[in-house]
């Protein structure tokens, strides 16, 4: 069931939907060696006016824990993260809803951003890869 929950997900953030439903932002690409999904765009990261607020599944967001932000991924799905620029790569895990910035596919914690080096910068053209269960 998570498997059809997770390729609805993706089939909506590839198409776009109804009026007034943010449309993906970002590039798909499959991978002709092994089919798996991937996305590429621009990341960006929140720390510390959000750490210990609620996310949108409800848990209390640490800002150094491994997790994001995505807009229509499943709660829970992993998604490995790589900077394109350096090529450091980070799996987190879907607790939250956003980014809330058209350009942007996905929101990293403080500690996601640290591991591939975005801090700095406070953006960063990543890929996506969604992971199996």
């Amino acid at each position: 069931m998570r498997g059809a929950a997770l390729a609805l997900a993706c089939a909506a953030a590839l198409a776009g939907c109804a009026a007034g439903t943010p449309r993906f932002a970002g590039r798909p690409n499959t991978s002709m060696d092994t089919g798996e999904l991937r996305l590429e765009g621009i990341a960006s990261y929140y720390a510390d006016e959000f750490d210990g607020r609620p996310t949108s599944n409800g848990e209390t967001y640490d800002m150094h824990a491994l997790t994001a932000a995505h807009r229509t991924l499943p709660f829970n799905t992993r998604v490995r993260v790589t900077n394109l620029s350096n090529g450091k790569s980070v799996v987190v895990r879907i607790n939250d809803r956003g980014p809330f910035v058209s350009d942007r596919i996905i929101d990293l914690s403080y500690r996601a951003a640290e591991e591939i080096s975005m801090v700095g910068p406070g953006t960063a053209r990543v890929t996506l890869q969604i992971l199996p269960d």
